[in-house]
């Protein structure tokens, strides 16, 4: 494994991680770490810090979708001209191509089911290429980027068995 390859590991796992912290886990000195992280943001690799946020614990309550899209291409539109298109929205978190029965997975998070509904019929479905969309509310999330999310609240149901 290359002195990057054990940096990005790192992170993927902990991003708040010091240079020293990293060092000492990856057995590499704090200048070689700098300089992996330099590589690594400059070559596009790492492109973002963001914290996982525990949507339970925040003080305003947001809404998450996952929105299946069905997509209509013709000789001038590709896949990447729709996802451009939609990704220039600020309610998008995530867009992926996807293989299965529908062409793109599209993750938008808003402040009311309303809303999250809103942008979905009145932007989304409107676009021309886009023929169909399948939303799924999320209830509850209970792991997200490899952080599993405590439930602290006791389960006083009894156990059955058979």
């Amino acid at each position: 494994m290359t002195d990057r390859q054990r940096v990005l590991s790192i992170l993927e796992r902990d991003a708040r991680a010091t240079t020293a912290e990293i060092a000492r886990q990856a057995d590499l000195s704090e200048s070689a770490v700098e300089t992996a992280l330099a590589e690594l943001e400059a070559d596009g690799v790492v492109v973002g810090y963001r914290p996982v946020v525990d949507d339970d614990e925040r003080e305003t309550e947001r809404v998450r979708a996952v929105v299946e899209l069905d997509v209509r291409l013709d000789r001038e539109t590709g896949y990447g001209d729709v996802a451009d298109r939609i990704a220039s929205f600020p309610e998008v978190e995530a867009l992926r191509l996807v293989s299965g029965d529908y062409d793109l997975l599209l993750e938008v998070e808003g402040e009311s089911m309303s809303e999250v509904s809103s942008f979905v019929s009145e932007k989304v479905a409107r676009l021309s290429a886009v023929t169909n969309t399948v939303s799924h509310y999320v209830m509850d999330t209970h792991v997200e980027a490899g952080v599993v999310f405590d439930d602290d609240e006791d389960d006083d149901r009894r156990s059955v068995t058979p």
